[in-house]
């Protein structure tokens, strides 16, 4: 039971600075482009990938990894927004926010376990 509330509560806090985030960097930047969302998911890649070079496992995993990093990166928002992007006719940005997502996702997971 407490590692449920556990994670439970690494979600909540997850969510709340994922929210927090978003709208930070989507302020400084503006909205023509997903820019909070790609800094949550680049972010939640890095810290998950130095979870993972650390070799956490269990229920430190559980916790931090599930809990916190699941509910601080959000793939159906990144879904969500890209497919807007291709009905506001800007299909050079829906194809921008995909590739750079994956590419940089992918390369920042990888400097988090070098790490």
């Amino acid at each position: 039971m407490l590692l449920w509330i556990a994670v439970g509560l690494a979600g909540g806090a997850g969510a709340l600075v994922r929210f927090g985030l978003d709208a930070l960097v989507g302020e400084r930047l503006g909205s023509g482009f997903p820019w909070g969302t790609l800094a949550v998911n680049l972010s939640g890649a890095f810290a998950l990938g130095v979870i993972a070079g650390a070799a956490v496992h269990g229920h430190a995993l559980t916790v931090a990894g599930t809990g916190l990093l699941g509910s601080y990166t959000t793939f159906s928002t990144w879904m969500l927004e890209s497919q807007r992007l291709g009905e506001d006719g800007q299909p050079w940005l829906l194809v921008a926010n995909l590739a750079l997502s994956l590419v940089a996702g992918l390369a920042a997971v990888a400097l988090g376990r070098a790490l």
